[in-house]
């Protein structure tokens, strides 16, 4: 058995998702190429594979069940992952849910390049590393999700234009992060926050799920 493998069918049981044995071996092959490539590109301050698995693999992992429940028959939407890194968590999702078009935005150039030899080498056609600012990105997308990025006004702020009508901002977060949700602006409201356990992982998590709170039609 690969290393880490029972380790990670252990947490993705935990998260109740059934993966593909395929599935399993991108995740296996994602995290052997961020290892791979860190020694260049200095990815992640994380180095030890076991750490990488829960830190990363499984923390990402945490957000793809919510996800699904809140995509419903939108399968194939189309996911913004902004200030991806190392394509965490786009690239797991991207693995999670072929059906669903990511696609990774980094300032940084190295790492949008690693996403785009992510997604060559696992054989992912969903997924695209792009570099660029996000404010300057065309297009638009269901979800737009987040790692700690920014604040969530900044977060929300730079990506607005980029969102779809009815489109979900996912915010993943540590704590509860209260004071950021006191200051986002009147037009984005935050309608649930989702606490999330990760496997193997002694720490606080969960998702701020946001939206652009509905205009009222002008009568008369």
């Amino acid at each position: 058995m690969r290393p880490g493998a029972a380790a990670l069918r252990s947490g993705l049981a935990a998260l109740s998702l059934g993966l593909t044995e395929a599935q399993v071996d991108q995740l296996l092959d994602y995290q052997e190429l961020i290892q791979k490539w860190n020694k260049v590109y200095n990815l992640t301050a994380v180095r030890s594979p076991a750490e990488m698995l829960t830190h990363h693999l499984l923390d990402s992992l945490s957000i793809v069940r919510p996800l699904q429940l809140a995509l419903g028959d939108r399968s194939s939407s189309r996911l913004l992952d902004v200030g991806s890194g190392a394509g965490l968590p786009g690239v797991v999702v991207a693995i999670c849910c072929p059906g669903m078009a990511v696609d990774c935005v980094d300032a940084v150039a190295k790492k949008a390049a690693f996403i785009q030899q992510a997604g060559f080498s696992l054989g992912l056609s969903n997924l695209r590393g792009v570099h660029a600012r996000v404010e300057s990105l065309s297009g638009k997308y269901d979800v737009i999700c987040s790692r700690a990025f920014a604040s969530l006004v900044d977060f929300t702020t730079l990506t607005s234009a980029s969102l779809k009508d009815g489109g979900l901002w996912l915010a993943m977060k540590g704590k509860y992060p209260a004071e950021e949700v006191v200051a986002l602006p009147e037009d984005v409201f935050v309608f649930h926050v989702e606490q999330l356990s990760v496997p193997g992982l002694d720490a606080e998590r969960c998702i701020v799920w946001m939206k652009n709170r509905p205009t009222n039609p002008v009568i008369g």
